[in-house]
């Protein structure tokens, strides 16, 4: 890694949203998913693309170095992540995992301008869950608020994950110090959950936001995905024009923690082929 600071940008309501910037070369701006942060998402992913990429790094509010009141409906973080790249010097590509990959769709149709490309891993798209993935889910959450009551904040990650992470999944993110790692971010993860009861803004599944995306999409799953999982990657085809779908063998849907090396080098194929489209 050659080169590493700190970018900030003010959103909206007067937030900072603080961004970890390693590398050189076209930017990518990483998108973390509900568990984690900016650092912890994409730590094992990050070396193999540094050399390549200057990779930015985002927190949500109220995770990392980001600050801003406890406002985390899913509008509002689309915002901020807005608001993050719009203030950088050029359009970017954009990476997302789960929550982050609906986000980063989402950000990509209500400003396509904005937007150069985007690589969904694993897109997070709730209102695709039929009947008995919301009940899984809900006892998911509540089991974490539970053991979260309880002071076992560690084991609520865990919970949590459980939803949708398969067992090498859970291995390798206990192993790392994943779990551990995302303890503090647990009343966070509850209060997100219990916003969305009352969301009313854009949602990634909307077939007329993914309509009006222009850039191109790589969809990343890995080789045996969720019914969850598959109904986000058979939205994003159906409505996205310029899509393309690759499998991470071997994965479940923790790709960037299990398999970062055959996950970069899907990105870096992704994105560099899009820079050499761009100068021809």
């Amino acid at each position: 890694m050659t080169s590493q600071h700190t970018h900030n940008a003010t959103t909206t309501d007067g937030a900072t949203i603080a961004g970890s910037v390693r590398g050189d070369g076209p930017p990518l701006v990483f998108v973390h998913g509900i568990i984690g942060d900016g650092g912890l998402d994409w730590r094992a992913l990050l070396p193999h693309l540094a050399d390549r990429f200057t990779c930015h790094l985002p927190s949500l509010r109220g995770r990392g170095g980001s600050s801003g009141d406890p406002d985390l409906g899913f509008g509002r973080l689309v915002e901020d992540l807005l608001a993050y790249v719009e203030s950088l010097p050029q359009a970017a590509g954009l990476v997302g995992w789960s929550l982050g990959a609906g986000m980063a769709l989402t950000a990509a149709g209500t400003r396509p301008e904005a937007v150069d490309a985007v690589a969904a891993i694993e897109p997070g798209m709730p209102g695709l869950m039929n009947e008995q993935e919301q009940a899984d889910l809900g006892a998911a959450i509540g089991r974490m608020a539970e053991l979260a009551d309880g002071g076992r904040h560690g084991e609520a990650v865990r919970a949590l994950a459980g939803f949708v992470f398969e067992d090498d999944d859970i291995a390798t993110a206990e192993n790392t110090g994943y779990f551990a790692a995302a303890a503090r971010y647990v009343p966070a993860m509850l209060d997100f959950f219990g916003q969305q009861m009352q969301q009313d803004g854009p949602v990634p599944e909307d077939p007329a936001l993914l309509g009006a995306i222009t850039a191109p999409v790589l969809v990343l799953h890995g080789s045996d995905p969720t019914p969850y999982v598959a109904a986000g990657v058979r939205q994003v085809v159906d409505y996205v024009a310029d899509t393309q779908v690759q499998e991470i063998s071997g994965a479940g849907h923790a790709i960037p923690l299990t398999h970062p090396e055959a996950l970069a080098d899907a990105i870096a194929e992704f994105f560099m082929n899009r820079v050499l489209r761009q100068e021809q």
